[in-house]
């Protein structure tokens, strides 16, 4: 081929069909240490993963949502659940009507979720004569003993039950821990947190909510963006 065509040939690559990059692939595989390369980057590419899964402060949980499957939004009404908190009778969100309710979904092994209890706990002990209930739903796998142990060393007193599958299709699946859902006194979802919930935007949150009489609000703009805001990061 002449200079004049092989210069051409190579303006006329600017667009590589799907097969010609599959046919490209499989001559690099062929050449020596062409495998051990795309080994060496989906390797990296996992630890990048990795990594990132860490610095959000956020756990994931095996699973995928299913289908229809919705995380509730701010201003909709919460969804339905009944659980068994330890040592305690069955409750449901629509028995608890009237009061301020945090659901959160949490686990012993996921960092943020430790950290935010303690402060979910002096908040609990501040306004729960008021009504205010903290509802922590635990999505450990190995059955409530651990679970109870750990609440006992840590000084966890507020309502804690085991998340069941019911309970997590009910918030959208729930694949990432921690998972916060703040509700007022309506039933109404009020602000969703993915990720370390602050003590103090929860305190404000909690006094501000107690303070509205139970039909007296309705969704605006100031809250919607309130709940669009990043998720608050546990920072390490």
């Amino acid at each position: 081929m002449s200079a004049r065509k092989r210069k051409h040939g190579r303006a006329g690559q600017g667009v590589v069909s799907g097969r010609e990059r599959q046919r490209g692939r499989g001559r690099a595989q062929d050449r020596p240490g062409g495998r051990r390369r795309r080994g060496g980057l989906a390797r990296w590419g996992m630890l990048a993963g990795g990594i990132a899964l860490v610095l959000l402060g956020v756990r994931a949980l095996p699973g995928v949502a299913r289908a229809g499957e919705a995380v509730p939004r701010v201003g909709a009404r919460a969804p339905e659940l009944k659980v068994r908190p330890f040592g305690d009778a069955r409750v449901s969100l629509a028995d608890l009507r009237g009061k301020v309710v945090l659901v959160n979904f949490w686990a012993t092994w996921c960092p943020p979720c430790r950290a935010e209890m303690p402060g979910f706990e002096r908040v609990w002990r501040e306004r729960q004569r008021d009504g205010f209930v903290v509802l922590g739903l635990s999505a450990d796998e190995g059955g409530s003993g651990a679970v109870k142990a750990f609440l006992g060393d840590n000084g966890i007193t507020y309502p804690v039950a085991m998340a069941g599958s019911s309970a997590k299709r009910a918030f959208g699946g729930v694949n990432s821990l921690p998972a916060s859902f703040l509700i007022d006194k309506r039933g109404v979802v009020r602000r969703t947190v993915t990720g370390a919930f602050d003590e103090d935007l929860l305190r404000r949150d909690v006094n501000r909510l107690l303070a509205e009489q139970a039909g007296g609000w309705h969704p605006g703009e100031a809250d919607v963006a309130r709940s669009r805001r990043p998720p608050v990061r546990q920072s390490r």
